[in-house]
């Protein structure tokens, strides 16, 4: 069981699930890095707090424990470190030996070491991830799904908006639809950006 300790930030201890299982946090910005991966990839395995790695700092042996351990399901692993940039940027000197180590730990075990900052957590592809991850467990009406991915296929890469105006189903019906089919992968588009109606959708 993971020990949490009090943060001097955002200290929020919570559960994330996933489909390959539960992942603790201990911080708002672990959880939304928890989500976030848990949307780019549904089948990424997450350890909480996986190893503790002990390591010389001159004189001193000190312990470091990284916060997570990614193992994507296209095969690489990563050994990730959450930090805000500014707790970064103030405590670094004592930090980076750690990292050091971290990184040769890494090396050894046919991982990477990467530190994840709210710059690469937040942003329109979180905000997508919090849209979008309900609705991949919502219902999903089948014959209005057919009928727009048939839209899609005869259109050509249309615009979310393009979909709707062309849809042989009601407008509501249409927009749910499309927005579950997308939460999918049914239907896809850059999720990198902020999704609208000038959004541009493909079939994979």
């Amino acid at each position: 069981m993971r020990r949490i300790p009090l943060s001097r930030r955002s200290h929020i201890i919570g559960f994330q699930p996933l489909r390959t299982g539960t992942v603790e946090h201990e911080s708002a910005l672990e959880r939304d890095y928890v989500t976030l991966i848990g949307f780019l990839d549904s089948r990424a395995a997450i350890t909480s707090q996986p190893v503790t790695i002990e390591f010389c700092d001159g004189a001193k042996t000190r312990r470091y424990t990284p916060d997570f351990l990614v193992h994507w399901s296209g095969g690489p692993r990563e050994l990730v470190e959450v930090k805000y940039r500014k707790d970064l940027r103030a405590h670094w000197p004592c930090l980076k030996p750690g990292f050091v180590a971290a990184r040769r730990w890494a090396h050894e075990h046919g991982a990477t070491f990467r530190i994840a900052t709210e710059r690469r957590i937040r942003g329109a592809g979180l905000e997508n991830a919090k849209r979008l991850l309900p609705l991949r467990e919502a219902p999903l009406d089948l014959a209005a799904s057919q009928q727009l991915l048939a839209v899609s296929r005869s259109l050509h890469r249309p615009t979310f908006g393009q979909m709707l105006a062309a849809s042989p189903v009601p407008r509501a019906l249409a927009l749910a639809t499309v927005w579950r089919l997308i939460a999918r992968g049914a239907l896809r588009a850059d999720l990198s950006t902020p999704v609208g109606f000038d959004t541009i959708l493909s079939l994979p």
